[in-house]
Formats: C-alpha cells, sequence, structure tokens
C-alpha cells in the first residue's frame, strides 16, 4: 500500500452510481479511506461536516446544482477538502470555472486509475494537478487575473498590495504545497487562523482560491527561500 494515499479521506461525489462506485473502489483498493459517496451536491454537503474528507473528487455535471456551486460550498466548510475534479468535460469554460470555485486538480474521465491515483496523491498535498493540456490554459488565466489585480483601471500600479508578515508567511508556505494544518503546526497557530490569513490575502489580491494564490506566490517569488 501506498502510504501516502493511506492518510486520504476521500468523499466521491458523481450522479452515475456505477461511476462513483467504481472510483470508490479504486480508491480504497489503492488504500485511501472512502469517507462517503454522494449523488448529488446536497448530500454531498450534508455527510461532508461529519465525514471530514481531505480529499473531493467531484463531478461537474450534478442533479441539483453544479460541480462548481458544490465546489464553493465545500470551501466554506470548517476544515475544507482538497477538490479534485472529474469531468467528462475538457472545455475550457469548465476548467476555469472549476479552478475559480477552488478546485486544484481537474482531471477528464478518460484518465486512466494510475493517472487517478498519482493525481488524488498530489491534490491532497496540495499541489495544482491538470489532464495534460489543460495546464496552459489555466497558466494563461492566471497570467490574465494577475494583470488585472495589478492594473484594475488600465495603468499598472506601482504599489503591490500590503501583505502582513504573518500573512506573506502563510502565503510562502501555500506556495510551498502545504495543507492548512501543516501551516498551522508550523507557524504554531490554529487552523482556523491560517484560514483566515488566506482568506485576507485572497481579499488584498483580488484572487479567488488557492491556486491562484501559489501561482502569485511563485511569479512574486514569494514561495522560495527556507523552510
Amino acid at each position: 500500500m501506498d502510504s501516502a494515499l493511506e492518510r486520504i479521506r476521500v468523499l466521491v461525489v458523481d450522479d452515475h452510481p456505477m461511476w462513483c462506485g467504481a472510483v470508490a473502489r479504486d480508491l480504497e483498493e489503492a488504500g485511501t479511506t472512502v469517507v462517503g459517496t454522494a449523488g448529488d451536491g446536497a448530500k454531498a454537503l450534508r455527510i461532508a461536516p461529519a465525514a471530514r474528507p481531505t480529499l473531493a473528487v467531484v463531478d461537474l455535471h450534478l442533479p441539483d446544482m453544479s460541480g462548481v456551486e458544490l465546489i464553493a460550498g465545500l470551501a466554506e466548510l470548517p476544515d475544507p477538502p482538497h477538490v479534485l475534479v472529474l469531468s467528462a468535460s475538457g472545455e475550457g469554460d469548465d476548467v476555469l470555472a472549476a479552478v475559480k470555485a477552488g478546485a486544484t486538480g481537474y482531471l477528464v474521465k478518460s484518465a486512466d486509475r494510475d493517472q487517478l491515483l498519482d493525481a488524488v496523491r498530489r491534490v491532497d498535498s496540495g499541489e495544482a494537478v491538470y489532464t495534460p493540456g489543460l495546464a496552459g490554459l489555466v497558466l494563461g488565466e492566471y497570467r490574465r487575473l494577475s494583470a488585472r489585480a495589478e492594473d484594475p483601471g488600465g495603468n499598472r500600479s506601482d504599489q503591490a498590495p500590503s501583505l502582513t508578515p504573518r500573512e506573506t508567511e502563510v502565503l510562502r508556505l501555500v506556495a510551498k504545497g502545504l495543507a492548512y494544518k501543516q501551516i498551522a503546526s508550523r507557524l504554531s497557530i490554529s487552523h482556523r487562523t491560517v484560514q483566515n490569513h488566506v482568506q485576507n490575502t485572497l481579499t488584498k489580491l483580488h484572487l479567488h482560491n488557492r491556486a491562484q494564490l501559489v501561482r502569485y506566490a511563485i511569479d512574486q517569488g514569494i514561495d522560495g527561500g527556507g523552510d
């Protein structure tokens, strides 16, 4: 068994029972703990607080709400899971909508079992993972958002947004791929405090999610230096 996979608690959300069951079975056979399955967004949001998944594998097309709405709902949980989208769609608009809502991974359903397990392992550790061919699309959107944040009125601002030393330190650790719980332990602060710092930083930088924060930190060189 893969020790990295054994530590992962997964919630699988897909409205096709056979597909949902197959994904859950593959994950369990690889050693993960599947803490729940759901065929719609409402059930997923209902069971997630008690199930406490570290990662949610989410389809974009659900019967009661969009996968994007579900991702946004999961992000509001006290201890939000990382999100890996597993969708039949590879359309650019779907990918970008999912990333903006907070997904840090996106695979199309043509991915094989090994690709899925690799993505689950990496997304749970805080990496951004995309089906080959989609990464360039997401990177282009990061650059566009970064340019807009720097130049909201059509003129490039010479002054970067002002982050506190603690916000900068949290951002550096986010960019290094640490989970919120790891950051809290590293800095001897609560998980909730880490979330508050991240949310404040998102607001200041006019960004939407963790993946965009990572790109901003890389662009600004904040991810470098020390442990």
